[in-house]
C-alpha cells in the first residue's frame, strides 16, 4: 500500500458531491484486475475523508479472508498517522453483509449460525474506523459467502458520514458486484500503462448490471501508485 492523499485533490472534490439515498455516502474502489492499486487509494481516499467529516468514515474491506486495508495500516503505510487501537463490533446489532456455512449447508440453502467475526479498528489520530474480518475464528469446513442485506448497510450509513469501500479485483471475486447496488457511486481504479480498456469496459458493464452506477476512474498512471487523474463521467 502506498499512501496517495496528495493525490486526492480532484477525486475528493468529485466525489464530495455525491447525491445519497439516506445517512452517510457510500463509494466502492473496484479494479478488473489484482495489482491496480485499488487498496492504496480506497485507504487514501479514506484518510481523506476522514479528516474532513463530523463524525467518522468507515473503510470496509471487502476481501474478508485478506483484510489487506488493516495490514496496511499495522504497518504504518501513512506515517503521519497512528496505528490501528483499538477493536470494535462491526455487527452494528444487525443481519451481516455475509454468511457463514459448511459446504453441505451452502448446498442445501441453510446458514450456520456465526459468531461476531467483523470487527472495525479505529486509526489513532484520525475519525477513520477500518474493518477486519476474523477469519482465524472460522471452524474447519466453513465458508463466508456474501449476500445483499440492506440492514447493514443502512445502520452504517445512519453511524457514520462517510463509508468507503475496498473491492477485490473482478478478476479474483465478485464481491464487489454482489455490494454494487448498495453503493451510491462505484469508481473504477485502472492502470494507465496495464489494463486493457477492453477489461475496463467489461468491468463497468458487469456493475452496471448488478445494479451499480459508475461515476468515474481512478488512473493510476505508475507502478508505485504515485500518480492518480481523475475521470468523472456521468
Amino acid at each position: 500500500m502506498h499512501d496517495l492523499r496528495s493525490e486526492m485533490r480532484p477525486l475528493w472534490h468529485n466525489v464530495a458531491r455525491l447525491s445519497t439515498r439516506q445517512g452517510g455516502r457510500a463509494v466502492m474502489f473496484i479494479a478488473a484486475q489484482a495489482g491496480e492499486g485499488t487498496t492504496s487509494v480506497a485507504a487514501s481516499f479514506a484518510l481523506t475523508a476522514a479528516a474532513r467529516v463530523r463524525r467518522s468514515a468507515w473503510l470496509v474491506d471487502l476481501d474478508l479472508r485478506r483484510n489487506q486495508a488493516i495490514r496496511g495500516f499495522s504497518e504504518g503505510f501513512a506515517r503521519d498517522i497512528g496505528l490501528p487501537g483499538r477493536a470494535y463490533d462491526a455487527s452494528l446489532g444487525t443481519s451481516q453483509f455475509f454468511s457463514i456455512g459448511k459446504e453441505q449447508d451452502a448446498d442445501r440453502g441453510r446458514d450456520a449460525k456465526a459468531p461476531k467475526l467483523l470487527t472495525a479498528y479505529n486509526i489513532e489520530d484520525t475519525r477513520l474506523m477500518v474493518t477486519r474480518f476474523r477469519s482465524d475464528r472460522l471452524r474447519p469446513g466453513q465458508q463466508i459467502r456474501l449476500r445483499t442485506r440492506v440492514s447493514w448497510w443502512e445502520a452504517l450509513r445512519r453511524a457514520t458520514d462517510w463509508i468507503i469501500t475496498d473491492a477485490p479485483a473482478l478478476e479474483r471475486s465478485a464481491a464487489g458486484l454482489v455490494m454494487a447496488g448498495q453503493m451510491d457511486g462505484v469508481i473504477l481504479v485502472v492502470r494507465a500503462d496495464r489494463t486493457p480498456a477492453d477489461d475496463v469496459m467489461m468491468l463497468r458493464s458487469e456493475v452496471e448490471a448488478h445494479g451499480g452506477k459508475v461515476i468515474g476512474v481512478a488512473m493510476n498512471q505508475r507502478l508505485r501508485d504515485a500518480c492518480i487523474a481523475d475521470r468523472m463521467s456521468g
